[in-house]
């Protein structure tokens, strides 16, 4: 009998601390099924911060690296630039890529740096108690927005949409946007996980998926409850589908480069 479909290599055959329900889970496997394709388990390093992905290197099977909250982009640049035959991926949730670490990951962009961002956006802060994240949306509740995030009279701001900030920048190659909630959504971050990959291995520039994913413990629901609240809420704000493509456009016809300007 041919085996089909199996556990990753990359990943490994361990039960995770996630909460029931979370992402994470689901992306990390994503990830490493991308690798396992590609051939780069040996000669590829994940970047993991402070958050609930400094978990990451208990479940990757290859080399990782842990780095200062938001301080992410900035090893993945000397990692790569030391090693640059190697994949190099910052795997970051919202609070670290987008409110410790903007600098960071914004001038690293604008660099055109050729490592690759998995940004995992839940809406919130994750290990650190459920916090009002850059990416919390207008009306949800968190523990430092009890009565749920008001740009107006509390002054709160209004969510950012991280792929469609660094577009501006001219050195984005590749930003796309997914999510992990339905079988459908899942597997088309897969194709956008790999068309970054393998973007950074023929050393073509910066690129970034984000991923929505579900968080029901900080949320305050169950499962179920979590994914419909993402494809309810979540989907209508931070669109999916690939914001920025100059890879396929670089590879068009002239009529065609001329067309999606």
């Amino acid at each position: 009998m041919e085996l089909t479909y199996g556990h990753p290599k990359s990943l490994k055959p361990i039960q995770t601390k996630y909460c029931p329900g979370c992402g994470h889970g689901v992306i990390h496997r994503l990830v490493c099924e991308v690798i396992d394709e590609l051939g780069v388990q040996e000669r590829s390093v994940i970047m993991n911060p402070v958050g609930c992905s400094i978990w990451a290197d208990l479940y990757f099977d290859f080399d990782s690296v842990q780095v200062p909250h938001g301080r992410t982009p900035a090893g993945a640049t000397g990692v790569k630039r030391c090693l640059p035959d190697h994949l190099v991926v910052c795997y970051q949730g919202d609070g670290d890529l987008a409110a410790i670490g903007t600098a960071e990951i914004i001038h690293a962009a604008n660099r055109g740096e050729h490592f690759t961002g998995i940004f995992v956006n839940n809406a919130i802060y994750g290990m650190t108690g459920g916090q009002m994240a850059p990416t919390t949306l207008i009306g949800q509740k968190a523990t430092t927005a009890p009565y749920g995030r008001d740009p107006g009279e509390a002054g709160m701001g209004y969510p950012i949409r991280v792929c469609e900030l660094l577009a501006t920048l001219e050195g984005t190659r590749y930003l796309a946007r997914g999510a992990v909630n339905t079988a459908a959504n899942t597997r088309k971050t897969k194709q956008y996980i790999k068309k970054a990959f393998e973007m950074q291995l023929r050393g073509e520039g910066f690129g970034l998926v984000e991923i929505l994913s579900p968080c029901p413990t900080n949320w305050a629901m169950k499962p179920g409850e979590a994914v419909e609240w993402l494809e309810e809420n979540m989907i209508s704000f931070y669109k999916l589908g690939e914001v920025k493509n100059t890879i396929d456009a670089a590879s068009a016809s002239p009529a065609t480069k001329e067309a999606t300007r």
